[in-house]
């Protein structure tokens, strides 16, 4: 048997310090934010691809979610790595990691907690203690969320949306940060449940991984078919992540910016200022979620990219993940076979990256 072979030494965690980001306006503690940010990206990255092979443009929105405090819905058919990228994720980040198998007899309790009647063994009082579930995290990999009921799909709501728990009498808050990074089988597959439309919502992206390249599946079966699989290395702390989920609200958005997200959503509404083709195909478009989500998603991006600005391919880059969820498409459209992407695509084709006029 060949020796074990030897470990690379891991790199040092990027820091992004709190008290440099509130000293932003300053020009050159703002280039040094910027370059720790974008080495966090770089580094992530490699560490994931370590175990991830191809995926790239997955891995960046998925960062770009969690920055973002978002939750990350991922569709695929089974076996394409979508629950390793989670747990490689929570590794590299060294972030508590919970993995809930969603299965058709899975109860709210299984995921949220319950209460137990404790006795005390001295005087014999009784009273209720609290056993939390697995949401208790910092990431919930949700696995297969569409093969359990809507009743256990929906008792994620409030943790998603207020980041707090409520069982019983009781509320509970989560600890920050908190992601679900759910994955979804097609819904045509057997046993499966479709998303209801408020828990749709509360995703951020909902994303399509594909299967690999031919040369990706080759790295695939000769990466994990020896004796040691690789290993990830920590690249950041818990309050450092904290700190650049802070400093995503804190990036600039010009006027325009803004506008272009809200005309690029609006134009997935039908009505009369609607585009012909989603007039004809659209029962109900993109809501105002869906506007803070392109927005923050934009101004996530342009920071690993390492810019100061949003620009019009930062919101371009991330609309397509953030609206291909949020609408829905009438009886014509499915007849023709017309997906929500095309519809989207079009949208982006036909909307002006620049607007420079008030509706």
């Amino acid at each position: 048997m060949k020796p074990l072979p030897s470990e690379t030494k891991a790199p040092a965690k990027v820091k992004i310090l709190q008290a440099e980001i509130e000293n932003w306006n300053d020009e050159k503690t703002a280039a040094e934010v910027i370059a720790r940010v974008k080495l966090f990206h770089q580094r992530t990255l490699e560490e994931l691809q370590k175990v991830i092979v191809g995926q790239k443009d997955i891995l960046e929105l998925i960062l770009v979610g969690m920055l973002c405090r978002g939750h990350v819905l991922l569709e695929g058919v089974p076996g394409l790595g979508k629950t390793l990228l989670f747990k490689t994720l929570a590794q590299i980040l060294d972030l508590k990691f919970q993995h809930v198998q969603f299965t058709p007899d899975l109860m709210p309790a299984d995921i949220l907690g319950t209460e137990i009647i404790q006795t005390d063994p001295n005087t014999q009082a009784r009273t209720l203690k609290f056993l939390p579930g697995p949401i208790f995290s910092h990431f919930l990999l949700a696995d297969e969320i569409n093969r359990t009921s809507p009743k256990t799909q929906s008792a994620l709501l409030q943790a998603m949306q207020d980041k707090e728990v409520t069982v019983g009498k009781n509320t509970y808050p989560l600890e920050e940060p908190f992601f679900v990074l759910a994955t979804q089988n097609p819904i045509d597959q057997e046993g499966v449940y479709p998303l209801p439309e408020a828990q749709l919502d509360r995703f951020m992206f909902n994303l399509f991984i594909v299967y690999p390249t031919y040369d990706e599946e080759v790295e695939i079966a000769k990466r994990f078919t020896q004796a040691y699989g690789p290993k990830v290395s920590k690249v950041i702390s818990q309050e450092d992540i904290l700190n650049l989920q802070t400093l995503v609200r804190g990036m600039l958005i010009s006027e325009a910016g803004l506008r272009y997200a809200v005309d690029i959503v609006t134009a997935t509404r039908p009505g009369p200022k609607a585009p012909a083709f989603v007039r004809e195909s659209v029962e109900w478009g993109a809501g105002p979620r869906a506007t803070l989500n392109i927005v923050l998603a934009a101004k996530a991006r342009a920071l690993i990219k390492g810019r100061y600005c949003v620009a019009s391919e930062d919101v371009r880059a991330v609309a397509m993940s953030v609206l291909r969820h949020r609408i829905k498409l009438n009886f014509s459209a499915e007849a023709e076979n017309i997906k929500a992407s095309d519809i989207i695509q079009k949208i982006l084709d036909t909307v002006p990256a620049n607007p420079n006029t008030k509706r």
